[in-house]
């Protein structure tokens, strides 16, 4: 059985949801999976510290900045910075297939840059992005991507 793990940090509740939607329309269309989601904010919270990967992971990333307009001046990485720790952590960024940001069209440039800045930083793909929850369609997509990184076989 191959293991899924979905990494993520959510703060306003979208990202969470799309994960865990995505989690479910996983397990009911391929078998032979096991989907874990991984709340690095509950990792911080209860202070249970980071650790190495054993399997290879997705990370899902909303976007928080401040400052800067995402063209030509700077900004800020603000509340999704243990992320980057995470991955960062021992071989964790090697295992990490890439990253599916999230955000809100109306911040133009700014749209998802979170993630592309991961992209840079740890040199993985931005897989797909999605607008705040998601629709199904974006949970389709995003499904085919892992099911093709992993190799999996629907029912």
């Amino acid at each position: 059985m191959k293991k899924i793990s979905l990494v993520y940090i959510s703060l306003s509740g979208n990202t969470e949801s799309f994960v865990t939607r995505l989690k479910t329309y996983l397990m009911e269309q391929y078998k032979n999976i096991d989907v874990e989601k991984i709340d690095i904010k509950e990792l911080v919270k209860e202070e249970r510290g980071f650790y190495e990967m054993s399997n290879p992971f997705v990370t899902f990333l909303p976007t928080y900045l401040e400052g800067g307009n995402g063209v030509d001046n700077g900004d800020v990485e603000i509340l999704t910075t243990p992320v980057g720790d995470f991955i960062a952590y021992g071989r964790n960024a090697s295992k990490c297939f890439g990253v599916v940001g999230s955000g809100n069209r109306n911040f133009n440039n700014q749209y998802c840059l979170t993630a592309k800045q991961y992209s840079q930083r740890f040199g993985f793909p931005v897989l797909a992005d999605f607008e705040m929850r998601g629709m199904l369609g974006d949970i389709k997509k995003v499904a085919g991507i892992i099911a093709e990184l992993y190799e999996l076989e629907s029912l």
